[in-house]
């Protein structure tokens, strides 16, 4: 007999199946990005990066927890973009800062501890070294164990780098033609001359340590005997070589004996703000860095003013209702702004070439003498101008048209009523109108062409170089492209540390610049309202 009410079925998810495979998928999606960020914490933990491990696993967690989280719900709009944000941009300039005070280039691209391994596994021959057969076994994973014949009837074993007493018994060691060797290792036959030669170049980077001794692959049958060239006491900071008793300390990056010699590779170390430092007080640096310094701000400034002046005075002509086939106008003259500027760059390269180029061609048509664009300083910076003003022109125009079209005509129209001339209109109307409009995005171009690498880089390469000058500097070099030719082109080796702090150097301008701008932006937005 039943008894009792009956119980009620427990209800059915909301949303049903549809929901329920996208809180799968999430599971799933989570679960692969943890396990996959886990064995990449794993492996930079073992590799001694603990900083970027910690990093891992605390991005981890915050992730797992903002897509679990009920309260951390909005986080998930912002989390991914927040992620590349720390990644694209933090990071970098995180690391820039920090390259910035260490003396990071060539000759110091490996920390110390890398040194110090590299030091240590560098070996020698002594004169009195022996020599050893073996025989080899592969086992089914791949792994070789080596059979060495250390004296007649004697074996050792080498595996795991180490070197140990061979047991024939335990081993399952068989020497089935008696010559010395063993040719059986359990279930397993010895390689063949032909068969090591297929691993020649693993087993060449292969070392046993043997008590004080090493032992490494002299032939394809046998084993040579090694020392250690290098040894590290960590107690005293100290590397000593074990050939001739000769002790280095590190200075300056550099293990280095009583007798200043050095031992190479360096390694990096902290500077502090010496990079900074040589700016202003090394002849030699700071005199071609000044250049540059100053060629950049004028280059930036020249370059928007010529620009802004032949766009607005373009804009001026083509604003005028009079102007017949203004749109035919307006068509041609935008053509370079369509074509992309390395092309336009280039193609001025080929037009300004000293000896077969169009321009040239035209001078010496006039009976002057050819015109070095691209070898002489002053030239060179002339050519730049142009080329620049041929590639900015354009947008210059643009703006510049479209602001004017912006003012109201009843303003021209009290103008003329008053009896003001056509250049009283344009200084005392038109042009504080227009900067209203046009002044932040000045601003903004003075930075852009504070940084326009690919003008320079492509013209002139920085060029032509700068006589005396201990860094790869150019007459026409601007700071962005002079830090470049540091970290990649330095004849001396590269200097990442340096191009870092000077890249910190423009990174402070910009912002300044930028600073500017918005403050600009506001005061003529507040300007306006009262026109």
């Amino acid at each position: 007999m039943r008894t009792g009410a009956m119980t009620p079925a427990a209800p059915a998810p909301r949303g049903g199946p549809a929901l329920a495979g996208v809180l799968w998928l999430k599971v799933l999606a989570l679960g692969t990005l943890d396990a996959l960020g886990a064995w990449a914490a794993a492996r930079l933990w073992a590799d001694g990066r603990v900083w970027p491990a910690v990093a891992m696993v605390a991005g981890l967690v915050a992730t797992t927890w903002i897509f679990t989280s009920p309260r951390a719900y909005p986080m998930r709009y912002i989390w991914p973009g927040f992620v590349f944000f720390a990644l694209l941009v933090i990071y970098p300039i995180g690391y820039t800062v920090a390259v910035a005070f260490t003396d990071y280039g060539t000759g110091h691209m490996l920390s110390k501890e890398q040194v110090i391994r590299q030091f240590e596994t560098m070996t020698y021959e002594p004169e009195d070294a022996s020599r050893f057969r073996f025989a080899a076994f592969q086992a089914p994973g791949g792994t070789l164990t080596l059979v060495m014949e250390e004296s007649p009837g004697r074996w050792a074993v080498l595996e795991g780098g180490k070197v140990r007493p061979a047991d024939p018994a335990a081993d399952g060691l068989v020497d089935e033609d008696g010559d010395g060797l063993p040719d059986r290792m359990g279930s397993r036959q010895a390689l063949a001359v032909a068969q090591l030669a297929r691993r020649l170049a693993e087993l060449r980077q292969m070392r046993w340590e043997w008590g004080d001794r090493i032992l490494r692959m002299m032939s394809l049958r046998e084993l040579g005997e090694a020392r250690h060239a290098y040894r590290y006491d960590p107690a005293s900071d100290t590397l000593t070589d074990t050939r001739t008793g000769t002790t280095y300390r590190p200075v300056e990056g550099y293990f280095t004996g009583e007798d200043g010699q050095r031992l190479e590779p360096g390694f990096v170390t902290y500077v502090g703000l010496d990079n900074f430092v040589r700016m202003v007080t090394d002849p030699a640096i700071s005199r071609p860095f000044l250049r540059v310094f100053v060629w950049t701000f004028a280059w930036a400034a020249l370059t928007v003013l010529l620009q802004f002046s032949a766009g607005l005075g373009l804009a001026v002509l083509l604003n005028d209702p009079r102007l017949k086939l203004r749109n035919l106008y307006r068509s041609v003259l935008i053509l370079p702004y369509s074509v992309p500027a390395f092309i336009s760059a280039l193609m001025w390269v080929g037009l300004l070439n000293t000896e077969v180029g169009v321009i040239n061609d035209f001078v010496r048509a006039l009976g002057a003498g050819p015109i070095p664009w691209l070898q002489n300083p002053f030239w060179a910076r002339v050519a730049l101008f142009l080329v620049n003003l041929w590639l900015g022109y354009p947008y210059m125009m643009i703006i510049t048209l479209g602001a004017l079209q912006s003012i109201p005509s009843e303003l021209y129209e009290a103008a003329l009523v008053d009896g003001a001339r056509p250049w009283d209109v344009f200084r005392s109307v038109t042009l504080p109108l227009l900067m209203i409009a046009v002044s932040p995005l000045l601003v903004g171009s003075f930075a852009f062409n504070f940084n326009n690498f690919n003008v320079i880089f492509l013209v002139t390469g920085g060029g032509p170089p700068m006589v005396g000058a201990q860094t790869p500097a150019g007459h026409t070099d601007i700071l962005i492209s002079y830090t470049y030719r540091l970290a990649f082109q330095g004849g001396q080796g590269t200097q990442f540390g340096f191009a870092s702090a000077i890249s910190i150097v423009i990174f402070l301008v910009v912002a300044i610049l930028s600073a500017i701008n918005f403050r600009m932006t506001g005061v003529f937005e507040k300007m306006s309202e009262n026109v």
